[in-house]
């Protein structure tokens, strides 16, 4: 199993970050501190984020009416939660510039701004959240609802003390997911953005143009930084999972 892991991701992760470090550590600082680098940096986490609080809201949302509501076309909506696992990410992108963009036939145009950047972000990542809550919804035990609605607790306080306990770790392990998905997503972004330097230049596509460039070591500078930034956060999630479920049992 070591053997395994070591050969499919510790070996690679090694071999880039001894690729970022080629001209030194001031070459590293110097390759992730230039202002293109820094502003492509900045709008992944940002966006990264904002796609984070929308998932762990509405991801939460849409898996309640799945599991707890009956309606016309229910199973063809609960099949196209995994249309993004399903979708190349570059027909993603395609698909939302034709639909959002100059052309589209809403009227609504956001290509090439930062919106865009959010948008292909929460098309990519809108399975996580509903997939890791769905099955914990359906475990719960309605019972237990029931009684505190018998005893006069309103349906906010029934959500709040006893539903969302149950659910937390869910959530916040689906966050986790969704945001190390949006920090390295590539082909759903670059249609749809532009890769406008300083403007929709997510940090995944500044890799690809730094490589393209034949500046493979800034390139691998970058990269390095976003996986450190992806780690430390899943760890950060992991351990508020943890908490969740020892807050809760």
């Amino acid at each position: 199993m070591i053997g395994y892991l070591s050969v499919i991701a510790l070996i690679p992760l090694a071999a880039v970050l001894a690729r970022s470090t080629e001209n030194g550590l001031d070459g590293f600082w110097t390759s992730v501190s230039n202002p293109q680098a820094w502003a492509a940096l900045r709008l992944t986490l940002v966006a990264s984020l904002i796609v984070v609080v929308v998932n762990a809201v509405l991801g939460t949302l849409i898996a309640w009416v799945l599991v707890r509501d009956q309606f016309v076309g229910k199973s063809v909506i609960n099949s196209l939660i995994d249309l993004p696992f399903a979708l190349p990410t570059i027909v993603a992108g395609l698909t939302l510039l034709a639909l959002y963009g100059p052309d589209g036939p809403f009227g609504v145009n956001v290509a090439f701004t930062r919106f865009s950047v959010v948008l292909a972000l929460l098309f990519v990542t809108l399975p996580f959240v509903v997939r890791a809550v769905q099955p914990v919804l359906l475990e719960l035990d309605r019972e237990m609802e029931e009684a505190a609605e018998s005893l006069g607790a309103t349906r906010l306080t029934v959500f709040r003390r006893i539903i969302l306990p149950s659910l937390s770790p869910a959530i916040i392990a689906g966050c986790g997911l969704a945001f190390a998905r949006a920090v390295g997503e590539f082909g759903s972004l670059v249609l749809i953005t532009g890769n406008l330097p300083f403007k929709t230049q997510a940090a995944s596509v500044f890799i690809f143009s730094q490589v393209e460039s034949d500046n493979v070591t800034g390139a691998a500078a970058v990269s390095v930084v976003l996986l450190v930034i992806s780690f430390v956060v899943l760890l950060g999630f992991g351990r508020l999972a943890r908490k969740a479920v020892h807050d809760g049992s």
